[in-house]
């Protein structure tokens, strides 16, 4: 979800009930799915909406230290069989997002991409990860890594990424749910810890570096409910080898859905689940957008109760907020933090990723008179 569900991409979806009546051929996302990888890795173009997420933490050989998302969407406009037709009828809608965080210079940029999706201008492979938008392309290569290329101004990364862990699957029972109701879910899984080489670009200055990354991969064909407003996500890696994903979502007087979840992967790859009254979120303090003028959190005191897991986590820079255009539309704040806490009562550090939607306005389906 966020991070995953990050995104934008749920305005665009139609209701899980409303695509039923209407007789929209989508599928839902039901419990029983059972995850299939390299498979799964691919498009799943019998869902309405789709997204490959990456964000990490970038250092070079001089010390620079830089954030960095690329997002990857597909929202589906027909269930169409690719065998008829044809191959430029308008099925899928291709939008990506790419931003760089300079931690050292304190700068924050975005870049969106928007196309049709078609064999020559964007496009994802079945049953492999093969996706790009023009330039900006997440590929498998021979030996199974995965390469991720963007550019955007003076912008670019072309790194080389390998995981060290099996994919972790979020949720119950093949499905993460995000409201109640039938069909409010979607497929989701992480990798959660992705070992990166290659080059950055920042300011038309090339440099090497290597990393930490994240990776999400959702996809379903519901949308929030109209009693919630928004959700905070959260990645952790932590240096002892674990990682945590929380997402909640909040209902529209502020207070948490309880369908938020989560999920702690253990050195080993093994995914704990976690229900909503398992962990706390508290905010530490606030900045106000001069962009927007929303209002985000921003310091963040995580604690999961079963674990004994205690965190903190601080934005490396407060301005990290994305206000598209071309594409969906959406402003929402996603950036990188540093992390410092304790794990059974062992000092921890590590590094993260935020996602925060619906503190500009909350979100809501394209056409809908409420705000």
């Amino acid at each position: 979800m966020p991070g995953g569900m990050l995104l934008a991409l749920l305005l665009l979806a139609p209701a899980a009930g409303v695509a039923q009546e209407m007789g929209e051929p989508f599928r839902l996302a039901l419990p029983g799915y059972t995850f299939e990888f390299p498979r799964d890795h691919g498009s799943h173009p019998e869902f309405a909406t789709e997204w490959w997420y990456y964000t990490g933490h970038l250092r070079t050989a001089a010390g620079r230290e830089y954030g960095f998302e690329l997002t990857f969407f597909r929202v589906g406009t027909s269930r169409t069989e690719l065998s008829a037709g044809s191959q430029w009828d308008l099925r899928d809608v291709s939008l990506a997002h790419f931003a760089i965080t300079d931690i050292k210079r304190r700068k924050f940029r975005f870049y969106e991409k928007l196309n049709r999706s078609t064999p020559f201008t964007a496009s994802a492979a079945v049953g492999r990860l093969d996706v790009f938008n023009e330039s900006w392309k997440a590929i498998t290569l021979a030996d199974g890594r995965v390469r991720l290329q963007a550019d955007g101004g003076g912008d670019s990364i072309d790194i080389i990424l390998r995981s060290t862990k099996a994919p972790a699957i979020h949720g119950e029972n093949g499905i993460s749910v995000k409201a109640a109701g039938v069909g409010y879910a979607s497929h989701y899984y992480s990798l959660t810890r992705i070992e990166v080489t290659g080059r950055v670009r920042v300011d038309d200055a090339w440099e090497s570096c290597s990393g930490l990354a994240w990776m999400d991969h959702e996809f379903g064909s519901a949308s929030l409910r109209e009693s919630q407003q928004g959700w905070d996500w959260f990645s952790v890696q932590l240096d002892n080898e674990t990682e945590l994903m929380l997402y909640q979502i909040r209902k529209r007087d502020g207070s948490p859905d309880v369908t938020s979840s989560g999920s702690f992967v253990m050195p080993d790859g093994n995914v704990i689940h976690l229900r909503h009254d398992q962990f706390r979120i508290r905010a530490l303090g606030s900045w106000t957008s001069p962009k927007s003028g929303a209002r985000y959190p921003m310091g963040w005191q995580i604690d999961v109760l079963p674990l004994n897991l205690s965190l903190r986590l601080t934005e490396r820079l407060k301005p990290q907020e994305l206000l598209t255009k071309s594409s969906t539309q959406i402003t929402y704040w996603e950036g990188a933090v540093a992390v410092q806490g304790s794990f059974e009562r062992t000092p921890v550090r590590g590094v993260g990723y935020v996602e925060m939607t619906g503190y500009d306005r909350a979100f809501r389906q394209p056409g809908s008179s409420k705000p």
